[in-house]
């Protein structure tokens, strides 16, 4: 049994990891400041609450818990939030990833799974985008994990860290029993939104852009159900513990669905009409991102088994029907 200290896991990702984690007889330490997480997510271990930017918040989960591995979730990670206030991302982001390196050498923690994003790459020049895509960011929320990767390269190479970076597509999706899900305040993400919209939540969701170069005119994404993603972790972590040095690998699907698809696809499983408005492209938006995924099974042994689309919406809508109180009208 591993006892993991999981700096994020009140969060939607960090909470289905904690839960993968419990359920092969790990014991997962939550560590949080709850600004974004939740309570009601931390079900399968211990809650300390705490800063990732205060040492002595970190010195004492440290101590108290005696982790053998670090996993961080516990980014800002909304893309215009980034732009309008950059150094609050750059503090928790970047800042905070630092003090609680520092936390790891004194505790002595070596094995640390780091939370990355495919927004590292920007607007890629080839897709399905590998791993040695020339990485040129173009978000304050991209440019702060990129400087992170920065960092545990340059700490990996003095022996003071070994590291995965997972750099996730599009994460989606719920745990199938309903019991936790995507639950961000405000909600910017298409999936729970679109299915927000057909419950007559809310009034009619945005679109943004439908002349795109792509089948049908809207954005195509490589959706990556959460659990796929919890499953990654796991993997990266048990290579870390066995001694691996460096894994950095891309998880996603190497599949897309276009914004109008993902939309339908609610309508189909909900049997409800998604209500939307037509609005400009967002500055930023590539036509397509997907992921190849060769590295990541070659080196994690990782196949995403639930990440199809219809199973991503069917896993959502189960979890929000339970959240939104509809199965008891």
């Amino acid at each position: 049994m591993a006892k993991v200290l999981v700096v994020g896991g009140a969060g939607y990702i960090g909470a289905h990891v904690c839960k993968a984690l419990a359920a092969r007889g790990d014991e997962p330490i939550v560590f949080d400041n709850l600004s974004s997480g939740h309570a009601h997510a931390v079900k399968w271990g211990p809650l300390v609450e705490g800063d990732i930017r205060s040492a002595t918040d970190l010195d004492r989960a440290f101590d108290a818990h005696r982790p053998d591995a670090v996993m961080h979730f516990a980014a800002n990670i909304e893309v215009g939030d980034g732009e309008r206030a950059p150094l609050l991302f750059w503090d928790n982001n970047v800042a905070g990833v630092v003090t609680l390196l520092g936390a790891m050498e004194r505790a002595g923690v070596n094995p640390f799974v780091f939370s990355s994003t495919c927004a590292v790459y920007g607007d890629p020049a080839v897709v399905p985008i590998t791993e040695s895509e020339r990485c040129e960011p173009v978000s304050v929320y991209g440019r702060t994990k990129r400087a992170v990767e920065e960092l545990l390269r340059a700490v990996a190479r003095v022996g003071g860290v070994r590291y995965a970076a997972l750099r996730y597509f599009n994460a989606a999706g719920a745990s199938p029993d309903g019991e936790i899900g995507e639950e961000h305040d405000p909600e910017t993400h298409l999936i729970p939104n679109a299915l927000r919209a057909a419950a007559g939540f809310g009034g009619a969701m945005k679109l943004f852009g439908t002349d795109y170069d792509t089948r049908d005119g809207t954005c195509i994404r490589d959706y990556v159900h959460v659990l796929d993603l919890a499953d990654a972790h796991l993997r990266a972590l048990d290579k870390l513990l066995d001694g691996k040095r460096e894994i950095i690998a891309n998880l996603g699907t190497g599949e897309g669905a276009s914004v109008l698809e993902v939309l339908q696809a609610v309508e189909m499983i909900t049997g409800r009409a998604v209500p939307y408005e037509i609005h400009p492209r967002r500055t930023g938006d590539a036509p397509v991102l997907s992921a190849d995924t060769a590295h990541a099974r070659a080196v994690l042994g990782f196949s995403p088994r639930r990440s199809d689309i219809k199973t991503i919406i069917d896993d959502a809508w189960r979890f929000h029907r339970r959240a939104w109180g509809m199965d008891r009208a």
